[in-house]
């Protein structure tokens, strides 16, 4: 240990003087301790000097071990080289002996395979001759395998002959069997009995031949039954599209025709498979060409039923030997019928295809993968990635839009015919308030759209959702016309104009089954997309959208909903125009609410609950936005109308303001929806609010209806504040005086030339936040005014509060601060929703 922790072990083991007393014991023990070591050590080095000796002698003899085993081992390895080749020289002779017994034998086989081979040739030649085809197939193979012996002896003049010879009889018989097979369908198969069991054999020949024969072979067969088929149907007379149909009835009444002679060809070859696929290729074009050739467009019905008896052909073809069940098959068209019993919209060629074709098949147009270019199928194997599905249905494809203008005519003359019926009233037991013919539309579109995707998925069903588009915004329009006719509310009185919209009770529940019947279209339209972008092939699947159908009839949602709004407000002009004729400058006493508030409140009372039991919550609150951003505003313009109002009459009119506040305010309740409830009450009181404080400046004492004014409605107008004078009575020389006073005081006030003229926006918004220069002028106009504004604020309050039955000072204050909270206020959320 290091010097520091010495001491502080001295230091630890004798803390005190008294503890030094063992000092003397401990260096005993030390001494002891340390001998004790050194006996230890000396024993080890003894120990280990020992060690190193006896490890000298042990490496020694090891050293002389390994001396000794080299040495054999090189012994061993000299043996073993001797012994090599003495083996070697022993069996010299034998090797060369085992060789050449094998030369000999490999001999003796060539030349035995070679003798069988001439002779199997010889007879093979024989059998050719006789067309004893059953004994030549079999030696065709054993030939086959013979020469595959020979393969290494290609080079040798014998084997090159022989090869020849043998492929001048397979020639032989490749001409015998392709002769025979050309009396195949000629009749002498019924005159000579042992025609057809020679053809059988035939086939075991060519099946020994190369796979090459077998595919001419019936390659040349097919190509030589339809060659009655091109004579018979390039002609003038069949070669038309309303003849199509006999070309399934001729391969059809072939292959049954048939069936006992083909049974000849051996079910591997798949004869029928491949002889329909080449009938179904020769269709195509010369359907191509039929088509291509038209000098017009073609006849829908032809059209549609040489279509339809294409696709019933190649789901036969599909069923016959893809696999296809006729259960399930059966099971739709049991459907399909169901669905035709449904209603006759269509011509019957539609409805046929309607009823046999709704499930979806295969698409398989001429836009993809056509059979020709499938190349890398294996054909001649039914089954095998082949589809029957659009090998011939294909063609017709580009031709189809006469069918989508048939389609779009028969949708259109469907559409005005349920305008035409429709009673504008949902249908008995309804609980959806929806028109029915709505439904009825969607109904026929479905209609359209399973027959069309029963003929194509592909440009024509793509067109056919174009022609649905244009059907609903059709009857988006249609509802849109069924609106009541006008002006524009409010505005068209405060501006004079005539057409203002007039509304009965059944004008008002058509309105809200309209907005109801809208909200149902733009919904199902949605999914209407949705559907065909699931069916329609993949290339047009993004293109499918009807966001501007959509739009079509939120736009007819606004609409109505403003219509109804505009069709009350005509309600209230004769309450508007008896509350003006009301003499307010001669009533002796306040009594009870006015007439014309009693005739709101009937208004109101007949209408709402109707409304509110209609229209959804969203548009319900929509509609209670609207009309509070049109009444609050009127009533309050409406005052300015009256000629003179007392102080009594002032009185009798705040009355009545509250009175129509809370009748505002219970329109919630009467149309039994409380959603929103709460910001629209904030809405109509801040409103009406400004109603309850004009009247309170009219009720002000002259001397301070300026600064009343001012403190009341800080955003009046110099026109708005004269006109207040000349409600109070006052004549035009003592109305100077306090204009002067009042401009003197109010130097930010404007002076426009003519009266306001409020208009009610379509949507209520917030008031203007002042900008930064109006706000700084503002600020100024108080500062130079701040003395004369705080000795009289309180004067003010205090006159303000004693105005009118029940006026308070919190009335005022409450007034005040939804005044402040308005400024922060934002557009609700439908109206954001609604606002152009």
């Amino acid at each position: 240990m290091d010097k520091s922790s010495a001491i502080e072990y001295i230091n630890q083991m004798f803390p005190t003087e008294a503890s030094l007393s063992g000092v003397e014991p401990l260096i005993q023990k030390i001494h002891g301790e340390i001998r004790r070591v050194d006996a230890g050590i000396l024993s080890a080095v003894r120990q280990q000097s020992n060690s190193g000796t006896k490890a000298k002698e042990d490496l020694a003899a090891a050293t002389r071990a390994v001396q000794e085993l080299t040495f054999k081992i090189r012994e061993i390895k000299t043996k073993a080289e001797q012994s090599e080749m003495m083996v070697q020289e022993i069996c010299r002779d034998i090797k060369k002996l085992d060789f050449a017994k094998k030369h000999i034998t490999t001999t003796i086989t060539a030349l035995h395979r070679l003798t069988m081979l001439v002779s199997a040739v010889e007879q093979l030649q024989v059998m050719a001759s006789k067309r004893q085809y059953k004994e030549a197939a079999a030696q065709l193979e054993a030939v086959n395998q013979l020469c595959s012996h020979f393969e290494a002896y290609r080079d040798i003049p014998k084997i090159i002959e022989l090869r020849d010879k043998f492929k001048n009889i397979k020639q032989v018989l490749k001409s015998h069997v392709f002769s025979d097979f050309s009396s195949l369908g000629t009749g002498k198969e019924t005159e000579e009995s042992n025609l057809l069991r020679q053809l059988t054999d035939a086939c075991f020949v060519v099946d020994a031949l190369e796979p090459s024969v077998r595919e001419e072979l019936v390659k040349n067969f097919c190509s030589k039954e339809l060659t009655s088929y091109r004579q018979i149907f390039e002609g003038a007379e069949l070669a038309k599209l309303d003849k199509t149909e006999r070309r399934y009835a001729w391969i059809k009444r072939r292959l049954r025709t048939n069936e006992e002679i083909w049974k000849v060809f051996p079910e591997s070859w798949h004869v029928a498979y491949l002889l329909c696929i080449q009938f179904c290729k020769l269709t195509r074009t010369q359907l191509v060409e039929i088509l291509d050739n038209l000098k017009e467009k073609p006849d829908v019905g032809s059209l549609l039923t040489a279509l339809q008896r294409t696709l019933e052909f190649e789901e036969e073809l599909a069923e016959k030997f893809s696999g296809g069940t006729t259960g399930a098959r059966s099971k739709e068209i049991g459907n399909d019928k169901e669905e035709t019993n449904e209603g006759d919209t269509n011509s019957q060629i539609v409805l046929d295809i309607r009823k046999k074709y709704e499930k979806k098949l295969a698409a398989h147009h001429a836009s993809g993968t056509e059979p020709e270019k499938d190349n890398h199928r294996d054909l001649s194997v039914p089954n095998a990635g082949f589809n029957f599905h659009g090998i011939i249905s294909s063609c017709f494809e580009p031709h189809l839009t006469v069918y989508v203008e048939l389609e779009e005519k028969s949708l259109m003359e469907n559409l005005e015919k349920l305008v035409q019926e429709e009673t504008w009233d949902p249908e008995e037991g309804s609980q959806t308030n929806i028109l029915s013919s709505s439904m009825q539309v969607f109904l026929i579109i479905r209609r359209s759209l399973k027959r069309c995707s029963a003929l194509t998925k592909n440009q024509t069903l793509f067109n056919l959702f174009k022609v649905f588009q244009r059907i609903l915004r059709a009857y988006a329009t249609k509802l849109f016309n069924r609106l009541p006719k006008g002006g524009m509310g409010i505005v068209a009185a405060a501006t004079g104009t005539d057409g203002q919209i007039k509304t009965s009770d059944r004008d008002e529940r058509v309105i809200c089954y309209i907005v109801n019947t809208a909200e149902y279209c733009h919904n199902t339209s949605g999914e209407l997309a949705e559907n065909v972008s699931k069916i329609i092939d993949s290339q047009f699947a993004d293109k499918v959208d009807m966001s501007e159908v959509e739009d079509e009839f939120s736009a007819v949602i606004t609409k109505a909903l403003m219509t109804l709004v505009h069709g009350l407000e005509t309600k209230f002009d004769a309450e508007m125009v008896a509350m003006t004729r009301v003499p307010w400058g001669t009533l002796e006493s306040v009594g009870d609410q006015s007439e014309y508030v009693n005739g709101i409140n009937s208004i109101l009372t007949s209408s709402i609950p109707v409304l509110g039991g209609l229209l959804s919550p969203i548009y319900f609150q929509f509609f209670l936005d609207k009309l509070a951003a049109s009444l609050g505003p009127r009533f309050y313009l409406n005052i300015y109308k009256c000629k003179q109002i007392s102080e009594t009459g002032a009185q009798q009119m705040l009355l009545d303001t509250q009175a129509v506040k809370t009748i505002l305010l219970e329109i919630p309740a009467l149309g039994r929806q409380t959603t929103g409830a709460a910001s629209y009450s904030k809405y109509v009181s801040r409103e009406m609010s400004k109603a309850e404080a004009l009247l309170k400046v009219i009720l002000s004492p002259i001397d301070s209806v300026g600064d009343t004014y001012r403190a009341l409605l800080p955003e009046g107008t110099h026109s708005e504040f004269q006109r207040i004078l000349e409600l109070k009575g006052l004549k035009k020389a003592d109305q100077q005086a306090i204009l002067d006073d009042f401009n003197k005081h109010s130097p930010g006030i404007t002076h426009p030339s003519t009266a306001p003229t409020i208009i009610v926006p379509s949507a209520p918004v917030a008031p203007t936040i002042p900008t930064s220069s109006t706000s700084s002028s503002t600020s100024t106009q108080y500062t130079t005014m701040g003395g004369v504004l705080a000795a009289s604020r309180e004067d003010v309050l205090a006159r303000a509060a004693a105005l009118g039955r029940g006026a308070a000072t919190t009335g005022f204050k409450r007034f005040l601060a939804l005044t402040e909270a308005a400024k922060d206020r934002k557009d609700g959320p439908f109206r954001k929703l609604f606002n152009p």
